[in-house]
């Protein structure tokens, strides 16, 4: 299974004026202005650290030449918060290997303009440690363009959109985007609120920052839907999250991670038997569309697969897993 993709790939149409002059029976043809990416970005004074950033990055040429691209480009101040948040004092002072990846986190294969954009997953150019895998962000659209959440949660927010080049567009957002965690991934989605709600609970342990880190990445998160948390909490006839007791909560979130792998949708296989964070174990049925079944017989669906985050990957269920207490 793989998540759809929420662009579409728009020709653009690109005219080229030629004309002509006397002069001692001479006809000049002026060469059109250059409009690649890279040039519409080298042109605007506000992109000026981003330049500097692909060109220490040997991405200049990829942006000029290759496309189309949608890009997500930081201003100077965007850059300038960045460099001050991670104690760099300019752009060469960022490891070069981080750099390239953070910038390809800003691009996206396919042009799309704002009027394309739909709330959902896009896969970026980037790559985390966790997998050859790239990246995934996370676009809402229900009130204005927010990427992953938004800058609290390590994402941003397009100021200004559709700057045409002659091989994408370029969208103009007020942060750098991080690579996102695993974590960052379940609090940039709306539908995931409860599953965080429940990662947070003052009673349970700091699974936020063992999940936001890399002791033990690379994770395999199976999220709930809150739709799933809903018809969980009437099975179990409670009327709140807050009623869950505390063992059973913490078991039964242990036991939708897997630590150590990263497991793509393509490694699943029939009858694969998953060893989960908890201790216990779930099966996984392809036949008939994935789906997971948890040590009580209950059965949910793997809705949506892939969801690629810098330490690990997500995939999403229907149904809240219970394992054996």
């Amino acid at each position: 299974m793989k998540t759809n993709s929420i662009f579409k790939l728009v020709p653009l149409a690109i005219c080229f004026l030629t004309f002509s002059c006397n002069d001692d029976d001479q006809v000049y043809y002026p060469s059109p202005q250059d409009n690649s990416i890279s040039d519409v970005a080298s042109r605007n004074d506000d992109f000026s650290i981003l330049v500097d950033a692909l060109v220490r990055a040997d991405l200049v040429t990829t942006l000029d030449t290759g496309g189309p691209f949608t890009v997500f480009a930081p201003t100077n101040t965007a850059f300038q918060t960045f460099l001050s948040a991670n104690g760099y004092a300019d752009i060469d002072d960022v490891p070069l290997a981080a750099l390239k990846e953070v910038l390809l986190n800003h691009v996206v294969s396919g042009e799309v303009r704002s009027s394309q954009l739909v709330t959902g997953y896009v896969k970026t150019l980037a790559k985390g440690s966790a997998s050859s895998n790239t990246l995934s962000m996370y676009i809402n659209t229900a009130s204005g363009v927010v990427i992953n959440g938004g800058a609290a949660n390590g994402g941003a927010t397009v100021t200004t959109a559709d700057i045409a080049a002659d091989n994408g567009v370029i969208h103009v957002v007020d942060r750098v985007i991080g690579l996102p965690t695993v974590v960052n991934h379940a609090i940039a989605n709306p539908d995931f609120s409860i599953l965080v709600q429940a990662l947070t609970r003052g009673d349970q342990p700091d699974f936020v920052g063992v999940l936001s880190g890399d002791a033990a990445s690379p994770f395999t998160v199976f999220a709930p839907t809150n739709t799933a948390f809903g018809n969980l909490l009437t099975e179990l006839s409670l009327s709140g999250l807050a009623d869950v007791p505390q063992a059973t909560l913490e078991n039964t979130l242990k036991y939708h991670v897997v630590t150590g792998a990263n497991v793509l949708a393509a490694d699943l296989s029939e009858g694969l038997s998953v060893a989960t964070f908890q201790g216990g174990n779930f099966t996984v049925m392809l036949s008939g569309g994935a789906k997971i079944t948890d040590a009580n017989g209950r059965v949910s669906n793997i809705v949506a697969t892939d969801v690629q985050g810098s330490n690990g990957v997500v995939h999403v269920v229907d149904k809240v897993l219970l394992p054996s207490l």
